[in-house]
């Protein structure tokens, strides 16, 4: 009697403990995304993520507790194909990505997706599919709806602003140019991060996940075609937005009119694409009830020992993208006499939070110029992750940014041009920020970002501008300050140091 009831009780001890050595390595394995999830699951300016993830979770334990994603972690993994595919390509594009890009948001994305695949060892093959569309939603919770405007944004922000040109054109309009439309001065239709049509897919996205997980239909090929269909929807809506602001605001010069359509037209588009979508996914087939039981054959021995050795194998191999290791030392700067640039030291507090993320230097300086005070900020370095957007640091010392414009100093010289509020503050302050290198100057965050993506990195400084009472910027007198400027940082990064 005690060996028949110690016999069970032993093999099932050792199932679980051989469980949790995989689950173990797993997680060994995806380390490095931890730091990064406790920051977007844990800061304010995070919030909407939070709210998201909060959404999902719900929703997973409601299913949990209906008992259709139940987990049986009391038996070894089972050969499903779908859910091996998942969890190892899933791992090799994360070694890849963490050696090749070193994007945190791709490595926390694929850390879900494989995640999941793991689990669908222990899970009956129809729950599993069943709950892809909640997994998709919480790995949706991340950053898309910024970091993919970045990355994405780029490239499909220059074809908006393309083929605006050319229909314009088509239409006898042919004095807009892809720069005029892409900077276009007043910022109403700039062809931006936020109007590059990424934020709206992310946020479709997130809709039609949840749609999908609600009405119970299968993600198979008809719901890739519709969510290909409704992606470029929104699209087309932005491409439509774009194209009425730049004919209203700079072909018929109502820039007011423009002001006043900018966020009706993409609030209209979206809701036009979402109510799309949902009819079409209304006559799609439902989720098949029946749940299939798996055989014992499909838990063979060696698959535990297999996938553990795979995954320790590739946790040995995780290298992530090495630093470039640059010949000269931090630059130099020598600034014109008339700017009076005088040293500001950084604060401890500043400089470690700078450290952080690699910078190579970072200094700061009070200066006068032509009867005007200010500072002076300047960051180097050859990652994009040292170049933080000047805009939140501005709201962490209590400044909110009230307006944010591009604005052409010289042909190939974009700056961006803020206005900065605060509650103690009486008006405006005005500042200036761009991002240079030896061959370009920008002041569009994704492109420094794409930059990266280059095999052999470039030094790359971020000249960040605040005055100290309030001042017209675009006028001449400040056209010579950014242009003095350029040419110090210039300088500073084709000579190395000077002696």
């Amino acid at each position: 009697m005690i060996t028949s009831v110690w016999v069970p009780f032993r093999h099932k001890a050792v199932t679980l403990l051989v469980n949790a050595i995989l689950l173990g390595l797993w997680g060994w394995l995806y380390r490095p995304v931890y730091a990064y999830l406790a920051v977007i699951f844990s800061r304010e300016e995070f919030r909407t993520n939070q709210i998201v993830l909060l959404g999902a979770i719900v929703l997973i334990i409601m299913q949990v507790r209906k008992g259709k994603l139940s987990l049986e972690l009391d038996a070894l993994p089972q050969v499903y194909p779908p859910a091996l595919l998942l969890a190892l390509g899933g791992s090799i594009a994360f070694l890849l990505v963490e050696r090749y890009l070193d994007i945190n948001t791709f490595s926390a994305s694929l850390f879900g997706l494989g995640s999941y695949g793991l689990l669908g060892l222990w899970m009956r093959p129809t729950a599993w599919r069943q709950g892809l569309p909640a997994a998709l939603l919480l790995v949706g919770a991340l950053p898309f709806g910024e970091h993919l405007q970045t990355f994405v944004g780029y490239p499909v922000r220059i074809l908006t602003a393309s083929i605006v040109r050319d229909g314009l054109s088509a239409l006898g309009v042919k004095t807009i140019g892809l720069d005029t439309i892409l900077v276009f001065e007043n910022g109403i239709s700039k062809v931006d991060l936020p109007c590059s049509g990424m934020k709206s897919l992310w946020t479709g996205g997130l809709f039609l996940l949840a749609a999908t997980w609600i009405e119970r239909r299968p993600i198979n090929l008809r719901w890739v075609l519709a969510a290909l269909g409704f992606a470029i929807l929104l699209l087309v809506a932005n491409l439509v937005r774009v194209a009425v602001l730049v004919t209203v605001g700079q072909v018929a010069g109502w820039i007011l009119l423009a002001e006043m359509l900018h966020v009706p037209l993409g609030v209209l588009g979206f809701t036009v694409a979402c109510a799309a979508v949902a009819s079409v996914l209304a006559r799609l087939p439902g989720m098949p009830a029946a749940v299939e039981k798996p055989t014992p054959a499909s838990r063979p021995l060696w698959l535990a020992p297999l996938m553990g050795g795979a995954i320790l194998g590739m946790a040995l191999l995780y290298a992530p993208r090495p630093e470039t290791a640059l010949a000269q030392s931090a630059p130099a700067w020598q600034f014109a006499s008339e700017l009076a640039a005088k040293p500001w030291a950084l604060t401890r507090g500043e400089r470690d939070w700078l450290a952080e993320d690699g910078v190579q230097s970072a200094e700061r300086w009070r200066f006068q110029w032509q009867g005007h005070a200010g500072s002076l900020l300047l960051i180097t370095g050859d990652s994009w992750r040292v170049h933080h957007r000047p805009e939140r640091c501005f709201q962490v010392y209590g400044l909110s940014v009230e307006a944010s414009i591009t604005h052409l100093v010289e042909a190939d010289f974009p700056i961006r041009l803020l206005s900065l509020g605060s509650p103690r503050l009486r008006e405006r302050l005005p500042a200036a920020y761009w991002l240079q290198s030896t061959s370009q100057t920008t002041d569009d965050y994704a492109t420094r970002m794409w930059a990266d993506l280059e095999p052999q990195r470039q030094r790359w400084v971020l000249v960040t501008v605040l005055l100290d009472q309030p001042a017209d910027l675009a006028t001449p007198q400040f056209q010579e300050l950014f242009q003095a400027l350029h040419a110090t940082v210039q300088a500073g990064l084709a000579g190395g140091p000077q002696p």
